[in-house]
């Protein structure tokens, strides 16, 4: 079984900065592609940021400029950085992974979500 966990939500206000963490833990072969969504009330799951398992990056247009998306290979961790936040940036964020696992669970690959973090931005 395999587990991503986040954190680093919260309350801020407009122009501040915030950080989120994604770890990723189990029986985990490797990662491929992760990324970062996020789901505002009344408004469809984003997509916010990708960055495959070579670290090629890509960013909604809402978010370019302001967000960066990085990941820890070694760590199985993937971070967003997120700067000059917007009030429209409010949402719950959740990480995303698709994983080659290993025994002793299911051999495959897998989609794998968090179980999200809240980030609540001022104005």
């Amino acid at each position: 079984q395999v587990q991503l966990v986040e954190s680093g939500g919260g309350l801020v206000q407009a122009g501040a900065s915030l950080r989120l963490s994604c770890v990723a833990s189990g029986s985990i072969r490797s990662i491929r592609d992760m990324a970062w969504y996020r789901l505002a009330p009344g408004n469809q799951r984003e997509l916010v940021a990708t960055i495959t398992s070579v670290g090629i990056t890509n960013y909604a247009d809402s978010v370019k400029g302001r967000f960066i998306i990085s990941r820890d290979n070694a760590k199985n961790t993937v971070l967003l950085q997120m700067r000059s936040l917007k009030p429209e940036d409010t949402a719950v964020y959740y990480c995303h992974a698709g994983v080659n696992s290993a025994p002793p669970g299911p051999i495959g690959y897998l989609e794998v979500w968090g179980q999200g973090t809240l980030v609540t931005v001022s104005s």
